[in-house]
């Protein structure tokens, strides 16, 4: 071959291998271009998704941010809505309401605490009741030893049918002195007309001198009887006259005696003198007591008030029968209605054991308190009852201020009685009648 044809196959191999390799970088150079470039392109892509979900989460934040804005706005206005409006109703509730009224928690339930004691003395030997007990009127609630009022009123008794038979004797002294002067009256009358016929006689020497004289002297002596008969019998009437055997001085006076003696043997059955709860027991069997000695207490609780104590810058318009509301820790669910009854006349410290002394150099103005009583309900006092002692929230009513702070109605009936003690009398007039027509003698 010539050097030309080798020169040209050599070129055609080389242009083969060139062709090849251009083949393969073209092949694969673009397979890796085109991966590059698809990378490179999706790079940018990513960036973009992840800047537009933090643009998309910026515009989130924000969004929620105005909207917490706007619910932080509306609930400050609901809140300063809502304290403007609870302002308000403060100050219509205070000018209608709070400023028309005087309330205190320093009140306390009273009533009135009656105490038994004994009248007479003795030795207890028997106790009917205990503490929490009811009782009634004229129920027994202690016993004495009753000995020694028995003997007592034995003896009362056997005096003052004595007392009826001396009356009855007297009267018919009396009778029997006014008998005598009639008696003596006749004699005089004999005695004198027996002087009046001898003394003419004298000077007719029908009768001796001496005669007439003696007849004098028994006239004279009649006469001194008849006087002395008279006085006997005023005397024996100035003990009867104006007077039968029941209003007979001695017989009244034995009857007292013997109401008395009825009464203290029946005073050791010491009774209830009214409807309440027996409390406070002081006494026990065997003790010997004296008149006036504390025993027992009763304690209506059917009457019952409470003392609120208010301060004295309180009671500028408080008045006499304003309504009131009560209430109490015993009860929560309980309400009472009362009203004022009236103002004590003088705070707690000015009738204190020791009073306060104020003009000192030491003064400390301290503001007093004065008890202000109200009423309660009877019917609910009976639904639910109290106690004495127990505290009270009281709210007065001040709207009507037309009353008076100062009591002016006067009562005319009792506040309390009873009648238990007259009983006690009127059995003993009944005994001492029977006494009496027992020992009456005749009309």
């Amino acid at each position: 071959m010539s050097p030309t044809h080798d020169r040209h196959e050599h070129d055609d191999e080389g242009r083969g291998e060139y062709r090849y390799r251009y083949k393969y970088l073209y092949k694969y150079g673009d397979e890796k271009d085109e991966k590059q470039d698809g990378e490179g392109k999706e790079q940018p892509k990513e960036q973009q998704d992840k800047q537009d979900q933090q643009d998309q989460q910026k515009e989130n934040d924000g969004e929620q941010q105005r909207k917490k804005k706007r619910k932080r706005i509306i609930v400050m206005s609901i809140i300063a809505g809502a304290l403007l409006l609870a302002g308000l109703v403060w100050l219509l509730l205070y000018l209608f309401v709070f400023s028309k009224r005087e309330t205190t928690d320093d009140a306390y339930v009273h009533g009135n605490m009656v105490t038994i004691s004994s009248r007479v003395p003795g030795t207890v030997v028997e106790i009917a009741v205990d503490e929490t007990e009811r009782v009634h009127a004229g129920q027994v609630l202690i016993r004495l030893d009753p000995a020694d009022a028995q003997v007592t009123l034995m003896s009362a008794e056997g005096q003052l049918a004595q007392a009826v038979r001396n009356a009855q004797q007297a009267i018919q002294q009396a009778a029997e002195a006014d008998a005598a002067v009639v008696q003596r009256r006749a004699q005089y009358d004999t005695q004198r007309d027996e002087y009046n016929r001898r003394f003419p006689l004298v000077s007719a020497h029908a009768v001796s001198g001496e005669e007439a004289y003696n007849a004098g002297r028994q006239m004279r002596a009649a006469y001194a009887a008849l006087e002395q008969a008279e006085h006997q019998a005023a005397a024996a009437h100035a003990q009867v006259d104006g007077t039968d055997v029941r209003s007979f001085p001695a017989v009244v006076q034995a009857r007292a005696q013997f109401r008395n003696a009825w009464i203290n043997n029946n005073r050791d059955a010491i009774v209830s003198p009214i409807d309440g709860i027996a409390s406070r027991r002081q006494v026990q069997v065997g003790q010997r007591v004296q008149p006036g000695q504390d025993l027992l207490t009763i304690v209506p609780l059917t009457d019952l008030w409470v003392d609120a104590n208010f301060k004295e810058t309180q009671l500028q318009d408080i008045r006499v029968g304003q309504p009131v509301t009560i209430t109490t820790d015993i009860y929560s669910h309980a309400t009472y209605h009362g009203k004022v009854v009236g103002f004590n006349a003088g705070t707690g410290s000015a009738f204190s054991l020791l009073p306060a002394e104020n003009a000192t150099g030491n003064w400390i103005k301290v503001v007093q308190r004065l008890p202000v009583r109200v009423s309660l309900d009877p019917k609910e006092l009976q639904q639910h009852p109290l106690m004495i002692g127990l505290s009270a929230d009281v709210n007065v009513d001040t709207h009507n201020r037309q009353g008076t702070m100062v009591q002016t109605q006067v009562h005319t009936k009792p506040l309390m009685s009873t009648d238990v003690y007259e009983r006690e009398v009127h059995d003993a007039d009944e005994k001492a009648e029977q006494i009496i027509l027992a020992n009456t003698v005749g009309p």
